[in-house]
């Protein structure tokens, strides 16, 4: 999403699609950071 919304904003220069590159750069960021904060859970089976 974020590579088609930038081709879009480079072919056009439309100042609110760069805004919504932006806003999702920052959102994955986000999730990223938020990723990493959390514990990582085990896969294996305790009752195996």
């Amino acid at each position: 999403m974020i590579d088609f919304t930038w081709k879009l904003f480079s072919q056009t220069g439309n100042i609110e699609t760069y805004l919504l590159l932006k806003e999702l750069e920052n959102e994955s960021m986000e999730e990223k950071a938020d990723q990493q904060e959390e514990p990582e859970t085990s896969s294996a089976n305790p009752d195996a």
